[in-house]
């Protein structure tokens, strides 16, 4: 027979904080490095304790990595068009 595994509530955490990343302007790079922490955090403690759950940790590091990458870009778009349609004088 098969044992049921927990699953890692850090994993879980880390899977809200990456999609949340990718949703919320501004503050999804907040939430996209605590994804990240808390993914890095689930991997170590699955390993360790051999919970489940290391799928939802990996692809919440996924979902951190390209909420940053959108947040970055679209806080540059803000910063480069705010910067380009400033009149002098």
């Amino acid at each position: 027979m098969v044992e049921k595994t927990q699953t890692n509530s850090n994993s879980i955490i880390s899977l809200i904080n990456g999609i949340l990343s990718i949703l919320i302007p501004f503050l999804g790079l907040i939430l996209g490095i605590i994804g990240i922490l808390f993914s890095r955090k689930a991997v170590k403690q699955i390993e360790k304790i051999n919970e489940g759950g290391r799928g939802l940790a990996i692809s919440c590091l996924i979902c951190s990595v390209v909420g940053i990458i959108i947040q970055f870009f679209c806080v540059l778009g803000i910063i480069l068009y705010n910067l380009t349609t400033t009149t002098i004088g």
